[in-house]
């Protein structure tokens, strides 16, 4: 089977300090992959890399591309792209869900021009059909239909992460980035979050890179995990595996950690 994402040693440096270092690994499609490690790991710099926020210094961040007027398809580096390629690539077959979520809504826009603006910007231009669209992410996302024209402002921290889930999802991407999905949100809203999240995961087979400090999340959504440590990954696996027998010192004192509270 092609991968979907294929990455190849990449590193970015910040000067003389490592924001990451020769990381590589596929990732298949369906698969949902988890990146741990504490504040300052690299895990962030690796993702924006990966989602072309950031150039990296080195190495290849390789998609499985649909073909179209200009290109075959298969394995692309986006890192060498066009700008307005990749551009295409994030409104289409890529999302970026982050921690808060106003950095990835438009606050000024109501709900539902928040979700119809992404199908716009792949050329849907039918005022009802988007608006039934936006309509139903809205009900899939757990927000009242009562509630689309409102602006995100008027919305609890919640309701705005799955709105922005509802935004970045409506387009039918497969593969999303997401940087700390549950972060800054209170322990019944992030088991809210999370049971929803594992369920369009599922449902539509999304590939996934989720980033986050926090095991309980990874337990629940990915498949394999990565563990990073000074910009370096030092141990991968089933997120299972290396969950209830870590091998490396590292590993075993994140665990732990989280074991003793």
């Amino acid at each position: 089977m092609t991968p979907l994402l294929q990455v190849e040693n990449i590193a970015k440096l910040y000067g003389a300090r490592i924001g990451c270092t020769d990381v590589s690994f596929d990732l298949y499609p369906g698969e949902v992959m988890g990146i741990v490690g504490e504040s300052g790991s690299g895990k962030s710099t690796l993702l924006n890399c990966l989602a072309g926020h950031l150039v990296p210094d080195r190495g290849a961040v390789k998609f499985d591309t649909r073909a179209d007027g200009q290109h075959d398809g298969g394995l692309r580096d986006t890192v060498t792209m066009s700008e307005p390629e990749r551009r295409m690539l994030s409104r289409t077959d890529w999302a970026f869900v982050h921690q808060h979520a106003r950095d990835g809504l438009r606050m000024n826009v109501s709900a539902g021009g928040n979700v119809g603006e992404r199908l716009m910007a792949v050329n849907a231009r039918h005022y009802g059909e988007i608006r039934d669209t936006a309509t139903d992410w809205l009900g899939r996302v757990e927000i009242a239909a009562d509630r689309i024209d409102d602006r995100p402002t008027a919305f609890s921290g919640g309701m705005q992460q799955r709105l922005q889930i509802a935004r970045n999802l409506v387009t039918g991407p497969r593969l999303v980035f997401m940087d700390e999905p549950t972060g800054g949100l209170d322990v019944s809203v992030q088991a809210r979050l999370l049971d929803l999240l594992r369920g369009l995961v599922r449902e539509m087979g999304l590939s996934a890179i989720i980033v986050t400090h926090d095991l309980a999340v990874v337990r629940l959504l990915a498949d394999r995990l990565m563990v990073m440590k000074d910009g370096q990954v030092v141990e991968t696996g089933l997120t299972d595996q290396v969950l209830d027998d870590p091998q490396h010192a590292y590993t075993q004192l994140l665990v732990s950690s989280v074991l003793q509270v």
